[in-house]
């Protein structure tokens, strides 16, 4: 009924263990490390925290090779505790009292850890080290390699790291909202030699035996050589979701890359692809479906189809740096072929795509931008794609159909962009090898339900166009929430975002992303009396799955600020951060891609900091 489990003692100046019971006292040692999993120290030190001492500015961090990484037991998974504190003690490698608080703690530095050569059996990393991908490392056929939320991964510069996935092979990387799984530069190290920059290591490459229209079933896929395909069209590699991969994809030789993300078959979801050095991403035939995927500021195209791939796809962002493009090839938002000969080989690229933004370099048709930028979609070589609630701002063109394959797909209906805007094309919104249907295509687009717009002030994105403030969510009377097709319910696609774009009122990346965008919905109550103190209402209803409303007053004019926090400590979106006039306000905030657990919430007015408590329970 009482007990101490999985514990450590150090450092007792008298005794470690004292009772009011003698003959219990005598036996409490072995009560608390061999019935209760304790772990008991003469000195301090053993337990190797980084200063916990230090009365003026403590620092209570765990060092490598503490023994508060062992031992320790899971706590349970019950909407409350966070079951990814594994370690004894207040901390592992995360400091929860980060910007809130009044220590200034600096964490440690992790274990490192290194991935090199073949794997050829199960491996499970561990999220408590960071590793080094160095050279080709190949995941082969009947192994698989996990990978826990949290983990970082370092891409070795010089060797070209890269990771790949082998068909029959599997990798489980789940990572989470709180915890994503990063992928990135050797560069973003601290003390490192230079900043980090495109193309620094190779990326991930996931193949699979699925279907492609290769003659014979069967590929070396592009940058590595490894051999992929086949006839399972129900193959997949394992799970890769909440992800980041930031500097990727480098070119071994001229027309053969390694892209960011390359795919040839998982459950993919949130994942973030970031100053790639080739496409953020390419999928090379099968039909692997994905879903919330963003292509942040890469160097050729954001999304590339090819070979026979067959997904579905939903919420896709992509955002364009204006001074980076591909030199060689030009870049597009989307480039989509059958195949390299634009021949008709079964089967046909074919994927169905709802719900895409994709914001190019030009805010205004006078932005200056780098010349090798093209199209907001690149429709070529017999490729079919099914495109509905797209979302196409700032490209110097809209959309450019390539070759007579696609022309006639077009008019026959098999290829389509639906339901979907473009707006702000600097040359021309359609574009075609075809001239006469060329002049046709704006009558073909408008039958699809599309919409152009000649700006992109006319679609009312908060900030698009901004990185420094990026922000791509639609405001109140943006004609993105009218005129969108419905999703079908199959399971796969959500078939409530009858909107145009990958966002309505939720932010998707919140969290797991490097994108920090504020969610539009506070709402003036209209209540015209001034109050006469700061207040913060808990939110309604609470506990919540998984929308809650969140009132407040101020009173007075000034910077307002109200941020969402997980239980660690960390920030997970600002719902506000602007100023407001005196009045009172009401803030609807939806946690669909969270996960269940305690979440604070904190107002910041004037010279009043007041924090509420609040869980979600799905």
């Amino acid at each position: 009924v009482t007990y101490v489990k999985n514990s450590i003692l150090s450092g007792s100046v008298l005794n470690n263990f004292k009772s009011t019971d003698a003959t219990f006292e005598a036996a409490m040692s072995t009560w608390f490390t061999t019935t209760n999993g304790g772990q008991v120290f003469g000195e301090n030190t053993e337990v190797k925290l980084a200063d916990p001492f230090n009365v003026a500015n403590p620092n209570p961090m765990p060092e490598v090779g503490s023994p508060v990484f062992s031992g320790y037991a899971t706590p349970p998974n019950d909407g409350f505790f966070d079951v990814s504190a594994n370690f004894i003690g207040a901390f592992g490698y995360i400091d929860w009292t980060k910007g809130w608080s009044s220590f200034d703690i600096t964490p440690p530095a992790k274990p490192q850890g290194t991935l090199a050569g073949d794997i050829t059996s199960d491996m499970t990393l561990d999220a408590n080290t960071e590793y080094t991908i160095t050279g080709f490392v190949r995941v082969k056929e009947g192994a698989t390699l996990t990978i826990p939320a949290g983990t970082k991964l370092y891409g070795d510069n010089s060797s070209i790291g890269t990771l790949i996935i082998q068909p029959g092979a599997k990798i489980m990387a789940q990572g989470t909202v709180d915890n994503p799984i990063v992928f990135t530069s050797q560069f973003t190290k601290a003390g490192a030699t230079r900043q980090p920059t495109y193309g620094d290591w190779g990326g991930v490459v996931l193949l699979g035996k699925a279907p492609i229209n290769v003659p014979g079933g069967t590929s070396a896929i592009e940058g590595v050589g490894d051999i992929f395909g086949g006839a399972d069209p129900n193959d997949n590699s394992g799970v890769f979701s909440y992800i980041r991969i930031e500097y990727p994809g480098v070119a071994i030789t001229p027309n053969n890359e390694i892209n960011g993300l390359t795919l040839g078959g998982t459950k993919l979801d949130h994942v973030q692809v970031s100053y790639s050095g080739d496409d953020s991403y390419e999928w090379f035939g099968g039909t692997v479906n994905a879903k919330y995927m963003i292509a942040y500021r890469g160097w050729d195209d954001d999304f590339d189809t090819d070979f026979g791939y067959e997904g579905k796809l939903q919420y896709l962002l992509g955002v364009r740096d204006p001074e980076v493009a591909d030199p060689g090839s030009g870049s597009n938002g989307f480039e989509s072929d059958n195949d390299g000969a634009g021949s008709t080989n079964s089967p046909r690229t074919s994927p169905t795509w709802y719900n895409v933004t994709l914001i190019g370099p030009a805010a205004t048709k006078s932005t200056t931008y780098n010349s090798n930028f093209k199209r907001g979609m690149h429709l070529r070589r017999s490729s079919q794609n099914k495109i509905h609630n797209a979302l196409i701002m700032g490209w110097p063109d809209g959309i450019l159909l390539d070759g007579a394959n696609v022309v006639s797909d077009a008019q026959a209906g098999n290829t389509f962009v639906s339901f979907s805007i473009i707006s702000g094309s600097v040359t021309d919104n359609f574009k075609s090898t075809d001239a006469t249907f060329q002049g046709n295509m704006p009558t073909w687009f408008s039958n699809l339900q599309g919409r152009t717009f000649e700006t992109n002030d006319e679609i009312k994105l908060v900030s698009p166009f901004d990185l420094n403030n990026f922000n791509p969510m639609p405001q109140s009377d943006s004609p993105v929430l009218s005129g969108a097709d419905t999703p079908p319910n199959d399971g796969f696609f959500d078939s409530n975002a009858s909107f145009v774009g990958a966002f309505k009122n939720v932010d998707w990346t919140a969290g797991w992303s490097s994108l920090n965008i504020k969610v539009v919905g506070v709402e003036d109550e209209h209540n015209t009396s001034i109050p006469a103190v700061f207040t913060l209402s808990q939110n309604y209803p609470n506990p919540f799955n998984p929308t809650t409303n969140i009132k407040f007053s101020v009173p007075k004019n000034g910077n307002v600020k109200l941020t969402i926090y997980n239980a660690l400590g960390q920030e997970v979106t600002k719902l506000v951060n602007e100023y407001k006039n005196a009045g009172n306000y009401s803030v609807n905030w939806n946690a669909v891609n969270l996960s269940s657990g305690i979440y604070f919430y904190q107002l910041e007015a004037g010279n009043t900091v007041i924090t509420k408590k609040m869980a979600l329970l799905k």
